[in-house]
């Protein structure tokens, strides 16, 4: 008999067998569908807390730069450096510009009056940065461009907004051109920024790790001489602060800062550099403790912050090891079931079926069980990840019902559900037919 033939037959022993038992069957099934559905959910949302916010092999050329600026008090080497850096710092970097790009930023909350005349002021979230922040990380444009290097030089009083902030107040047409009043001054709409929204928040975890991008973004020089305010934290040590403590010369760190760097070789080259202005600026005085520099790359950045809730890994092995329950369960009815055919597997021996032939019929039920508890499962994950969706929280909000990663973890079980059903069907195999012929 061909092997398609022989299948088909096995399944549809299969379906009988299954119809025959319709409670235990059930049972089965919606045990691997919860189990399947946990272990999706969990997963799904893991993949998203934890994945690689920009596309890839981008992550690897772009490293988040640390110096230590800080006074010697209270010093032990090896101590872990400030997360940011200071302004005067931050600005020397960008201005020598020894990375491919290079980009300085800070976050802020600006008043935004619209120019229609009637609308009511209101207060959105801001990015001030420098110009190689959009190329940097990759930031789609849907109407006209980013700022550059000459605007960041000259102090353009220039923005860019959100679509959604576009679509608030320009009903979404293209808005470049048109005048915004921010902080009661007016500024030029020079670009629209598309759908975009990386996640983890990697480039300023100070201001969340899993929140929206900033509606409006400013040149970093043209906020400052307009003195918008800023948010995020703040550090200052010494005397020599002063009262404003987001001047040039003030010994405050509370600007991030990443590089671009396409190859090792010049991850090596950059690392010296910063050990090479550190002891520079130890020695005219600003810096009093040894060059101590930190280059990571972004997922060795986010891992270092410890972004991912710690619950979520948990979560992740309770879902799998309610799957395996399930499975191990599921396995525990086969064998139960297979001991009520007991008689029936010893007819057929004694009619010519082989223990093979009882191997394969009993191996393609738990796969077909499998299939079914898969299916609902996917069912059950879906709607899961929906409601998940659905809640209020920002976090919640991020996780997509991923389908390819859906479908694996499908392949996945039917694979596990297989090898589950191996020690039934081999325990089925290895029923002798003439002890149960005898006690018929």
């Amino acid at each position: 008999m061909k092997a398609s033939a022989m299948f088909a037959y096995f399944l549809d022993l299969a379906l009988r067998s299954l119809k025959r038992s319709k409670a235990l069957t059930a049972l089965m099934v919606i045990a691997i569908a919860m189990g399947i559905a946990a272990s999706m959910t969990t997963l799904t949302i893991y993949a998203t807390l934890a994945g690689d916010p920009l596309p890839a092999g981008r992550s690897a050329k772009l490293f988040h730069v640390q110096l230590d600026p800080m006074e010697l008090k209270d010093y032990t080497a090896g101590d872990e450096p400030d997360e940011q850096l200071t302004r005067f710092d931050a600005e020397a970097l960008v201005r020598e510009a020894r990375g491919e790009r290079q980009a300085l930023m800070t976050g802020g909350r600006v008043a935004l009056t619209p120019e229609a005349p009637g609308t009511n002021p209101f207060f959105a979230d801001a990015r001030y940065a420098s110009a190689d922040f959009f190329a940097m990380f990759d930031v789609p444009m849907l109407y006209g461009r980013a700022w550059s290097a000459a605007d960041d030089a000259g102090h353009e009083r220039v923005v860019v907004i959100s679509k959604a902030l576009n679509q608030r107040l320009f009903a979404g047409a293209d808005s470049t051109g048109r005048s915004l009043r921010v902080n009661e001054a007016a500024y030029r709409v020079i670009g629209v920024v598309d759908d975009w929204r990386p996640t983890p928040y990697f480039f300023d975890l100070n201001v969340g790790s899993y929140r929206a991008p900033e509606d409006v973004m400013v040149p970093f020089a043209t906020a400052m001489e307009q003195r918008l305010a800023r948010s995020g934290s703040l550090t200052c040590w010494g005397n020599k602060s002063g009262p404003d403590k987001l001047s040039l010369t003030a010994s405050c760190t509370w600007i991030q800062y990443w590089v671009e760097l396409g190859t090792a070789e010049k991850v090596r080259e950059y690392r010296a550099y910063l050990e090479r202005y550190s002891d520079q600026q130890r020695s005219a005085g600003r810096f009093e403790r040894p060059a101590n520099v930190r280059l990571r790359p972004v997922m060795e950045w986010l891992a270092f912050r410890n972004v991912v809730p710690s619950d979520a890994k948990l979560q992740v092995w309770l879902a799998f090891g309610f799957l395996l329950v399930c499975l191990v369960n599921t396995v525990g009815l086969l064998l139960a079931k297979c001991l009520r055919r007991a008689p029936e597997i010893g007819v057929r021996r004694a009619l010519g079926a082989s223990k093979r032939a009882i191997f394969a019929q009993f191996l393609v039920e738990a796969g077909l069980i499998g299939v079914l508890g898969g299916v609902l499962g996917l069912v059950l994950a879906a709607v899961g990840l929906l409601i998940v969706r659905g809640n209020a929280l920002t976090v919640s909000q991020l996780v997509p019902v991923d389908w390819p990663l859906l479908l694996g973890c499908f392949v996945l079980e039917i694979v596990a559900t297989l090898i589950a059903g191996l020690l039934p069907a081999w325990r089925a195999c290895q029923i002798t037919p003439a002890l149960q012929l005898k006690s018929q």
